[in-house]
């Protein structure tokens, strides 16, 4: 099982918890991201610049997924394409993309985009708090320890 960092978007107070996870549980990681990223010396921590593009970087992950593998990501779309190839999504807040709740989400997430388009200000999200670090942890783990069950 690989964990997979969609890491442009991924806010600095998560990615210190997902370090912390893949050295305690020795489980391969690799941050993915447009921009020149800085991580930990570890065996177990990769990054991986794509210098074409931010959709580059996501069709990276989703090339080299496997359908055990978690993606950490708020990207709906890199989201959907994950659950479409069998592997878990995890998004900043703690919250699980499934099979279940992923159309929804994509059809919200391309109507603001079309709001966004005809000049409507819809506002984004709020900023993550410790509600949601700690929700986030809680999940990576629980995660983590299920996986090492299997």
């Amino acid at each position: 099982m690989h964990i997979w960092v969609d890491a442009d978007a991924c806010p600095a107070g998560l990615k210190g918890i997902l370090y912390r996870a893949a050295e305690r549980t020795r489980r391969p990681m690799t941050l993915v991201a447009h921009r020149m990223l800085r991580t930990p010396p570890s065996a177990f921590i990769r990054k991986l610049q794509e210098t074409h593009g931010i959709a580059v970087a996501d069709s990276h992950i989703v090339r080299e997924l496997q359908a055990v593998d978690l993606v950490v990501t708020a990207d709906i779309p890199l989201a959907a394409d994950v659950i479409a190839r069998g592997g878990h999504a995890l998004n900043p807040r703690g919250e699980f993309y499934t099979t279940e709740t992923i159309g929804e989400r994509l059809a919200l997430r391309n109507y603001l985009d079309a709001l966004r388009s005809a000049g409507e200000r819809t506002g984004g999200p709020d900023a993550l708090d410790n509600t949601d670090r700690k929700r986030f942890a809680d999940q990576l783990d629980r995660f983590l320890a299920r996986q090492a069950k299997a």
